[in-house]
């Protein structure tokens, strides 16, 4: 695995002055490391719009959609897309990069369901015996690389965590979002949603 972390993102949050300048450089760090494909059907960036766009449409808080808009910002930091001979085959652990990256600038129920969201399909996989049938083939090629679904122990672990239910809910929400040549809002939609979350 060639594991590298594109840390410049982080940098130039931390050094940009105001909250509107932390969401312009993020939007365009997404913008422009978003066009790979994440599947056979949309690109990074057009999942995560419609993730966000899921979330937004079913009465979601501006901490959940932003939860969904982000989720995946671990792919992006690693240039990870399935262009590559090696996307799938091993699991990179993007939910962990990006959680710890966006940790100094996102509240605990964002950074949680960008955590936990691979946890969180393992998860529904155990409780939810027709979860699994509804996965693209993508998601059911990565879950085994994940550990598979998760033992009874695990489901009472993961129910501990005091932002589960929104982070099954931001699962759920990236389900749904491999939709070809759907239509939905731009990154700019997003603009005062994701700013009134930042720390």
């Amino acid at each position: 695995m060639n594991q590298k972390v594109d840390t410049s993102l982080a940098e130039c949050l931390e050094n940009a002055k105001t909250a509107a300048d932390k969401v312009s450089l993020l939007f365009q760090y997404m913008d422009q490391h978003g066009q790979s494909f994440y599947d056979e059907s949309v690109t990074q960036l057009q999942h995560g719009l419609q993730a966000a766009f899921l979330a937004r449409t079913n009465g979601a808080t501006d901490e959940q959609v932003t939860a969904a808009l982000l989720h995946d910002i671990g792919h992006f930091l690693m240039d990870e897309h399935d262009a590559q001979g090696d996307f799938l085959q091993e699991d990179w652990c993007h939910e962990t990069v990006g959680a710890d990256l966006l940790e100094p600038f996102f509240p605990t129920v964002i950074i949680e369901s960008i955590r936990q969201h691979v946890p969180a399909k393992r998860y529904l996989c155990a409780v939810d015996p027709r979860y699994h049938d509804g996965l693209s083939q993508a998601s059911k090629r990565s879950l085994d690389l994940q550990g598979g679904k998760f033992t009874p122990e695990e489901v009472a672990e993961f129910e501990k965590n005091p932002h589960h239910e929104t982070v099954v809910l931001v699962r759920r929400w990236d389900d749904g979002a491999k939709i070809e040549d759907l239509e939905v809002p731009g990154l700019e939609a997003y603009r005062e949603t994701v700013e009134s979350c930042l720390r």
